[in-house]
């Protein structure tokens, strides 16, 4: 198996990832280096992947390194998060989230019902990728990630959710009712139903908040690309 690893230097962090004889893919221009005799393939999508990448922006191209070694990804003042996905469950990750997985994670997509990806500002075709398998997936992480075990529901506002089972079922709604919502001053509510656990981010890394604050740019990968 993989060994995967999250090192912070200099308020950056980044992850690497060191195989024997094994493989790793990636998010498309995720890689900074290789060591060792790493060598990179790519996988032609097909035209059903490429249109659904256009309409979505999550890429279909996920580059496979394999051999014995390391690959370290590109630093970000953002943080990673290691998730192990185990045999018989699917994980449903926000767009952008997804950064690198063992060969034995099979990834997918998967579209989000239509009036709730509208509702809660996803647009009209709301593509997401879907883990399924067994293996190590790292992704990206504004803050440190709490694994939220929801029997019932949960609502939070805004994007803290970065990924969830197959078992919570997504939608959203307003705060309150339709005269109490412009009082309590909250926008629109994202909310999880169901069984399963939630990747949420309750907090960013504060290095990563003054960025925003003075730029009004999010960081999604690298600070270098």
């Amino acid at each position: 198996m993989a060994t995967f690893s999250v090192r912070e230097v200099e308020g950056m962090r980044q992850v690497r990832v060191d195989l024997r004889d094994e493989g790793v893919r990636t998010r498309r221009g995720a890689v900074s280096n290789l060591r060792g005799p790493v060598r990179a393939t790519a996988r032609l999508p097909g035209p059903g992947d490429l249109l659904r990448g256009l309409v979505s922006g999550e890429a279909r191209v996920r580059p496979r390194y394999h051999g014995t070694g390391s690959v370290l990804l590109q630093p970000s003042l953002g943080g990673y998060h290691v998730l192990d996905v185990e045999e018989g469950e699917s994980w449903v990750l926000e767009p952008g989230v997804f950064w690198a997985a063992e060969e034995g994670v099979r990834l997918g997509l998967y579209r989000e019902r239509f009036w709730p990806a509208f509702w809660a500002g996803d647009g009209l075709l709301a593509w997401k990728t879907t883990l399924a398998g067994q293996g190590r997936v790292a992704i990206n992480a504004p803050g440190p990630v709490e694994t939220v075990e929801v029997e019932d529901e949960m609502r939070v506002q805004g994007r803290l959710v970065l990924g969830r089972t197959r078992g919570l079922r997504f939608s959203s709604e307003r705060a309150g009712s339709i005269w109490a919502a412009p009082l309590l001053g909250q926008k629109r509510l994202r909310a999880f139903r169901g069984t399963g656990r939630a990747l949420v981010c309750w907090t960013p890394y504060w290095n990563q908040h003054i960025y925003e604050t003075m730029t009004g740019a999010g960081i999604q990968g690298s600070l270098f690309e």
